[in-house]
């Protein structure tokens, strides 16, 4: 039976957070240096991504996860700016919403790479750091989509059903050797990204904005109120904590009951 390693100190920690300078992201991050981590954020070189990292002091990390080279760059660099890696938060997402019959091939090959070989692949890439750490955390955020569907987000909902189950194999692998596999499943969260969700769902179902956000969104949910992304921060701001050694393959469901029914 393996014993837990003594945690280093919290300014000694480090994490890197992918999509990590808007909504979600951004929010983990800034909880992870409020926690007195060392935090890089990695995002497309979009515009004013370095400035928001700057503006709050994390490091900036450009990838493209559709790339696989970019995905053990971006490790590498990591761990070469922060002097090590203790915390993995893959958190990088898009949506496209469009029936199965109607969905470009190519946008889902691309949301696959990004929100599911890309988390295998850093995973992957960071696990030699992540072990070395003794108290090593990959934090998979996936959704409620990981545990049902909804029409027209195919290639979403395949892509969070997939992070589940690679959450759990690897939080098996990992067990013994000290380093925890989790992942977290909110409802729908107040971001860019869902807003832009709200717009696309109300044009294809010729609704308002408003109406998408009570009658689809929030219909299932027991408590009718989105999240905010401080919400999830919080969260994995406690996955991310030595006092949370013990919990490895738990899907961790932050849904305002969404899928209590």
């Amino acid at each position: 039976m393996t014993t837990p390693k003594e945690p280093s100190s919290p300014e000694h920690r480090t994490a890197l957070v992918t999509g990590g300078t808007g909504g979600i992201g951004l929010a983990i991050a800034r909880r992870f240096q409020a926690d007195g981590m060392q935090v890089a954020v990695l995002d497309l070189d979009r515009p004013g991504a370095r400035d928001i990292a700057a503006e709050h002091g994390l490091t900036f990390i450009r990838a493209d996860l559709g790339q696989r080279e970019d995905c053990r760059r971006a490790v590498d660099e990591t761990v070469a700016a922060l002097g090590g890696l203790d915390v993995l938060v893959n958190n990088a997402g898009f949506q496209h919403i469009a029936p199965v019959a109607d969905f470009p091939e190519d946008t889902w090959d691309a949301m696959l790479r990004v929100m599911l070989t890309a988390p295998f692949l850093l995973s992957k890439y960071a696990w030699p750091s992540l072990i070395r750490s003794g108290q090593g955390r990959i934090i998979n955020v996936s959704s409620i989509h990981g545990h049902v569907a909804s029409p027209f987000k195919s290639a979403y909902v395949s892509a969070k059903h997939g992070l589940i189950g690679l959450t759990r194999t690897a939080a098996l692998e990992a067990g013994e050797q000290g380093l925890t596999v989790n992942a977290i499943c909110p409802g729908y969260v107040r971001t860019p990204l869902v807003t832009g969700q709200m717009a696309d769902q109300a044009r294809t179902r010729g609704i308002s904005v408003e109406e998408v956000e009570q009658r689809v969104m929030l219909e299932s949910a027991a408590i009718k109120q989105l999240l905010n992304p401080e919400d999830i921060a919080a969260l994995a701001s406690y996955v991310a904590s030595p006092a949370a050694w013990g919990m490895t393959g738990a899907v961790l469901d932050l849904d305002l009951g969404w899928t209590a029914r």
